[in-house]
Formats: structure tokens, sequence, C-alpha cells
């Protein structure tokens, strides 16, 4: 089969090459790609640091080719949304069962692509923060892929939504995605009013102040590090007895909580097919053009998910 491998001699780091087809445990299912999405982490770590020759990616859409032998996951025929620690930039992965979600027959593969690692851990880290009916919810990073899915479902749950951004040109788009105020100065956090959870995206300041956000009982899901910047909280902030006590930091990796997943993904999948979620895919290309893709998000050029079209 043709698959990217992760060549550092070649632009982007990487190269269309073929490869060996994988071949699946008895856990596993063999789908047919038709459709990858880029994320962050993948183009400004896995890439550049990966071992040559490797197939890299975690989101891809497609086809099962070969259900897996235990009887488990979706048959021959399945049009189904995928998630693994790499392998989805290839014409065939392998993946496990429980990390599959089916689409509904004619929806375009193309931008449910997009929602296994952005919209899954949108969706995980809010069930983190419990119930959301009726109460605060705050996104900080709220105009990348993860934010843009978690004030989409978070307004559809019912929270009353605030967005962290810092790009003021982007509050009109992330209005339309459900949020309910936008904040772009991190000061400004001392004085809304307290939230009950956070989907904290950015790190470093950004976590400091938003716990400073945090009601009583409340809790903040650190689900993303892009500033790439430790936090240093204040004497007093972590202080049992402070006026709101008991608020929680939790940590998050989305494959470490993949129990369920793929029912996820599959409600999400649906969401997508009749409209309900919108994927925002600013740029859709194939995959001869991926290392110029990669390098427009790594440049911050792409407002929205990148995907890519094998087929």
């Amino acid at each position: 089969m043709k698959a990217l491998t992760i060549d550092h001699t070649s632009p982007g780091h990487l190269a269309l090459t073929a490869v060996a087809d994988p071949e699946p445990t008895a856990h596993q299912a063999l789908v047919e790609v038709h459709s990858f999405s880029l994320n962050s982490g993948e183009v400004h770590h896995v890439v550049p640091d990966g071992a040559a020759g490797t197939v890299p990616g975690w989101d891809a859409a497609g086809v099962v080719v070969r259900a897996a032998a235990d009887g488990s996951g979706p048959p021959v025929g399945t049009p189904v949304v995928t998630l693994g620690p790499d392998g989805a930039w290839a014409e065939l992965r392998a993946v496990d069962t429980e990390l599959i979600g089916t689409v509904p027959e004619g929806a375009d593969l193309g931008p449910i692509s997009a929602l296994p690692v952005a919209a899954g851990s949108a969706l995980r880290a809010l069930h983190r923060i419990g119930p959301i009916l009726g109460r605060r919810v705050l996104v900080t990073g709220a105009g990348g892929g993860v934010g843009r899915f978690t004030l989409q479902l978070a307004a559809r749950g019912g929270a009353h939504v605030t967005a962290v951004t810092s790009d003021p040109a982007k509050a009109d788009s992330l209005r339309e995605l459900g949020a309910h105020e936008i904040v772009t100065d991190l000061a400004a956090l001392q004085h809304i009013e307290p939230v009950h959870g956070v989907v904290e995206l950015v790190g470093g300041a950004h976590m400091v102040a938003a716990h400073g956000a945090l009601a009583e009982h409340g809790v903040l899901v650190a689900a993303g590090h892009i500033s790439g910047e430790g936090e240093q909280f204040p004497f007093g902030a972590l202080f049992g007895n402070a006026h709101r006590h008991n608020r929680q930091i939790a940590t998050f990796y989305l494959l470490d909580d993949s129990a369920g997943l793929g029912a996820d993904l599959t409600w999400l999948a649906a969401l997508t097919a009749r409209g309900e979620l919108d994927p925002q895919v600013a740029l859709r290309t194939d995959w001869t053009q991926v290392a110029r893709a990669a390098t427009e998000l790594v440049d911050r050029r792409v407002p929205g998910k990148a995907v890519i079209d094998v087929r």
C-alpha cells in the first residue's frame, strides 16, 4: 500500500512511499482510509521528532474492508471514523474496534475524519466536568480545533459558555459556535462570574487565570498545553480554606480515556452528518499536498481543521 512515512530528508519531513499492508490483531479491523485530518500535536511534534520510516496519524475515516477476527466491531462495508496512536496517513490502517465509530451511509467522510482527537477530547473533557446544564463553562484556546468543538458541545449541553481567545477578530465566529461571552484579556477573568468548569487548552498563565475563575467545587480539565509554558500559581491560590474551596485540576489524555469512545465517535459522526456539529474544515486537499498543509497549520494560517483526502 501507499503511505506517508516520516522522512527527515523530504520537505515537511514526509514522503509518500510504498510500505507493507498492516496486519490486524484479532481485536482490530482493517479500514480503507478515505480521508484523515491533521492535528497540531502531529505537525508540531510527532512528524518532526518521529522515527524515520514510521506512518504517523491519529484521525482517519474510511470503510471497513476486513472485520475483526474476534467478532467485535462493525462488519465489512461499514463507513467508519477511527482513532489510533499512529498509522492513519495510509491507504489502509488496522485499528482497535473500541476506537471505531460508525458513520451514517452517504455522509462525507472528509469532515468526519476531523472528529476523533479534537471532538473526542472536547466531549470527554466536558464529561470530566460533570453536569453542565444551566452551569457556566469556560474554554481557553477557544479558537483552536478542540476549543471550537468544546464551544459547540458545551452550548448544546445547556451551558453558559465563556470563550477565551487572544485574537479579538475571532469573537464573532466564536459566538456563532455557541460562546455567550468572549474574553481576550486574561486579567478580565478575575472579574467574571465564577464558572463551574474549565476546559483548559493552553497551559501556563492561562491555566493559572482560569483556575482563579473557578467556583467552589469547580473542575478544571487540563486538556491541552499549546503555550509550551509551565504554571506558577501565586501563594494562596491552592489553599483549601480559600473562599472558593475544593477546586480541582484534572489532567487528561484521550487515549487513556478510551472506554466507550467508539460510541462517542458514532454519536459525534451522526451529529456532523446531520449538520448539527460543524468541524470547521478550513483546508481540504489531497495527500500529495500534505507537507504544504502541515506548514500552513504550523504557521497558524488554517483557521480551523485541515482535512486530507486519500481517495
